[in-house]
């Protein structure tokens, strides 16, 4: 049976860090903001929302949500951002995403300054992670990926390292930072020739394509340090939620997995928070 990465005990050293630092910044007159920028109501972005609040909270920060109609139009949205990016009091920006088809997102996400921006959202933030600009904040869910290996402590440096797929939310950035850390990273997807192949070679397999179960047990080997990305709904179990690895399968061959729900999606909110708090220290020098 391989060891069930959690993400609990992740977030929670994670948010104890926070808390002293927070407390720091009062002690000098500084709270930092995360400001929530979301356009309608939808279900997931909703949930989020609210754990990313709930953990804001916890560590002593503050956060605002910036809330605007669905059919709000491109120039009044186009100001809206422009004003929250401008808010003295707000240190980092999260923005959902996608937005409604009738706003053009690409030119909206130039609008967040990119000292703010603690989910990789512009250009300039994903030039920071690509040219290993400590300024930058990778996008947060690859991020907790890596604060995952690092409070289990797995090593990293000279690991043949596969992540599966290539969004530029997980999959690329992923690669980059496992690049950092001295990993020898392959990125593969959906079309890649012989993928079960691929994947079994690796030592540490990053499946983020998006599919539920689309890892099986073919794809694993023993001594792998499996990390599950994905959040599906469940083909088998309506109503429940599963990852792009079929748990099943794959976990009574592997070393250690992280599992779905309960793992990397539970550390997201708390690297959401380490990274504002980081712009508000850049920020106040």
């Amino acid at each position: 049976m391989a060891e069930a990465l959690k993400g609990k005990p992740v977030a929670d050293a994670i948010k104890a860090e926070l808390t002293k630092k927070v407390d720091e910044l009062k002690g000098k007159g500084i709270t930092p903001k995360l400001g929530i920028i979301r356009v309608g109501a939808r279900p997931d972005d909703l949930f989020y929302e609210g754990g990313a609040k709930k953990t804001c909270k916890a560590v002593g920060m503050d956060s605002e949500v910036f809330e605007y109609p669905e059919d709000i139009d491109q120039a009044a949205f186009e100001n809206a951002v422009k004003e929250v990016g401008a808010k003295k009091d707000v240190n980092g920006i999260l923005m959902f995403s996608p937005l409604p088809k009738t706003l053009d997102e690409r030119k909206i996400r130039t609008l967040i300054p990119v000292e703010k921006d603690v989910d990789c959202l512009t250009i300039g933030g994903a030039a920071k992670v690509f040219t290993d600009d400590p300024t930058g904040f990778p996008p947060c869910t690859p991020k907790a990926c890596m604060e995952m290996l690092d409070f289990y402590n797995i090593p990293i440096k000279g690991k043949k390292c596969v992540v599966v797929g290539r969004s530029l939310v997980v999959g690329k950035p992923m690669a980059m930072l496992l690049l950092r850390e001295h990993g020898t990273v392959t990125i593969c997807h959906s079309r890649t020739e012989n993928l079960p192949d691929v994947c079994k070679e690796a030592e540490i397999l990053v499946a983020a394509v998006g599919r539920a179960k689309m890892v099986k047990g073919n794809f694993v080997s023993p001594g792998q340090i499996v990390i599950d990305v994905g959040i599906n709904a469940d083909p088998d179990n309506p109503g429940r939620y599963c990852g792009d690895v079929d748990f099943a399968e794959a976990e009574p061959i592997v070393e250690k997995i992280s599992p779905v729900p309960a793992g990397v999606g539970s550390v997201t909110t708390s690297v959401l928070c380490k990274h504002t708090i980081l712009a508000c220290e850049m920020q106040n020098k």
